[in-house]
């Protein structure tokens, strides 16, 4: 893989991040309503999916996704039943309970962590588009140890500079929000994001 390719390549992970579904809304939802930080595991459940997805693409195993539809199935509607639920809480939750510090003890990021791998592997259709995509920059017949690795690395920090960039975005919208009044509507703005990333997710065909 060449400067320019490598460069390309990156550049298009990182757009491809940023294409509105259900994992940049739990992204939104989580920073609007917690700040950027709390985004931290989360994110890096629904990148380690993708990179999960973009190995098996890369050993050429696209039968995955048709061979286990039904545990995707299940994973899926996991998933968003899960999502539905913090949709709740976070909609009924007091100010008071969604700071910014919440979120930060192990067993929550451990959690968010779980959560943000549901969200990736509930959608099979995600190695589809990295086989369709990686001939592109790459020839996979010639593909060497070291060239996943190089692929490895630019997709883990493509896709996090998108988490973040949204994270981020999300986060400075939530500083404009300080009376209780405010942050109630924000938190409950951020619990419809959640509720529809949850629908979104149970929907995808």
């Amino acid at each position: 893989m060449t400067f320019h390719s490598a460069l390309s390549f990156f550049l298009a992970i990182y757009v491809f991040c940023l294409t509105p579904g259900p994992g940049v809304f739990a992204i939104l939802s989580r920073a609007l309503s917690r700040g950027a930080g709390a985004c931290f595991w989360l994110g890096l459940g629904m990148i380690s999916s993708d990179i999960l997805y973009l190995l098996a693409a890369c050993f050429g195993l696209a039968a995955i996704a048709t061979h286990f539809s039904s545990l995707f199935l299940v994973i899926r509607f996991v998933g968003a039943a899960y999502l539905l639920y913090l949709a709740y809480k976070m909609w009924s939750a007091p100010v008071s309970a969604l700071d910014d510090n919440a979120g930060d003890n192990k067993t929550q990021g451990v959690m968010s962590f779980v959560q943000g791998m549901a969200i990736s592997l509930s959608n099979p259709k995600v190695i589809l588009f990295y086989m369709a995509f990686l001939p592109t920059f790459m020839d996979l017949s010639s593909l060497t140890g070291q060239g996943i690795a190089l692929v490895v690395a630019l997709t883990f920090c493509g896709l996090l500079l998108g988490v973040f960039t949204v994270a981020l975005f999300a986060a400075k919208a939530r500083l404009w929000f300080r009376s209780d009044r405010a942050m109630k509507g924000l938190n409950r703005g951020a619990a419809s994001l959640m509720a529809a990333a949850g629908l979104f997710l149970a929907s995808r065909g």
